[in-house]
């Protein structure tokens, strides 16, 4: 049988997305149907067959006192991280998009945090945060000030932990606002001067609203790298103390490699991504509306 035009592009087109489909459904898709499956089971006794429970595993789960914690933990850090950093990055791709002396080593500056490993810029705020010798405490003992134990007292450590992940993240985002305020015609901004608008006005009716396909792109990838934190814990805190820094996905490491528990493990994972997948068809209902596509 011979394809016509129209046959032959689909044949085309279908072959072309072929290898995402296979990878998507072989490292995504597959993982997660066996996560959830995983999830309604207990595991054998003595290598026996596995019990199913159904949602007992939810149950035990939301009763667990340190699973809330932990949640508040992460939602703590999303508030602290989130709008930070993307504002931050505004802030930052609008400084070095301008007429700027040196602009080209700002860049540079803004951007180095980013290609650095996460191992290595916790190794690195580990100096900064050190109780006797760390930079941050010498600078308060040289303006009279007692030092602080930021990655040992509860009440800061969350905090500290934020600050170093908006360092890390904020040069990141950055260069998407400056790709985009790149490409915006530059006939806007003449006619916004031959009509005397100030800068704050033409950037909160014009370029901010242009902007908003970049701002949504940010703010998924922002909400996913705040539930998929674990190097810098691991290197920092490991969730300590007293699970003040204990994060989601660090948690679901514990159960699985430190507590051998792959049931929790998976139950945790399934309510991440259920969370995950509402907050991101919100965010797309929502700022869909106020999104101008050129």
């Amino acid at each position: 049988m011979t394809l016509n035009a129209h046959g032959k592009m689909q044949l085309y087109g279908a072959l072309l997305l072929l290898p995402a489909a296979v990878l998507l459904t072989t490292f995504a898709y597959l993982p997660s149907v066996n996560t959830v499956i995983n999830s309604l089971y207990l595991p054998g006794f003595r290598g026996g067959p596995d019990e199913f429970v159904g949602i007992e595993n939810y149950q035990v789960l939301f009763n667990d006192p340190t699973f809330w914690k932990v949640a508040r933990n992460n939602l703590l850090y999303a508030l602290g991280t989130i709008p930070t950093s993307m504002a931050l990055a505004l802030g930052m791709a609008l400084l070095v998009n301008s007429k700027l002396p040196g602009r080209g080593f700002v860049r540079m500056a803004y951007f180095t945090p980013t290609i650095l490993p996460m191992i290595a810029a916790a190794n690195i705020w580990m100096f900064f945060y050190a109780p006797q010798i760390g930079l941050f405490n010498s600078l308060l003992g040289a303006l009279g000030f007692p030092g602080v134990n930021w990655l040992g007292d509860p009440n800061v450590a969350l905090g500290s932990v934020i600050v170093m992940s908006v360092w890390k993240e904020a040069g990141f985002f950055m260069i998407f606002y400056l790709a985009a305020l790149q490409s915006l015609p530059p006939e806007l901004k003449e006619a916004a001067n031959l009509e005397g608008t100030s800068r704050w006005s033409f950037f909160w009716r014009v370029t901010f609203p242009l902007l908003m396909p970049t701002t949504l792109f940010v703010l998924i990838n922002a909400l996913i790298n705040s539930v998929r934190v674990i190097d810098h814990l691991f290197i920092m805190t490991k969730g300590g103390p007293n699970n003040a820094t204990n994060l989601l996905l660090y948690y679901v490491y514990e159960n699985a490699f430190s507590f051998f528990d792959r049931t929790m493990a998976a139950t945790i994972t399934v309510v991440i991504l259920l969370v995950l997948a509402v907050v991101a068809t919100l965010k797309f209902t929502l700022l869909d509306r106020r999104t101008h596509y050129q």
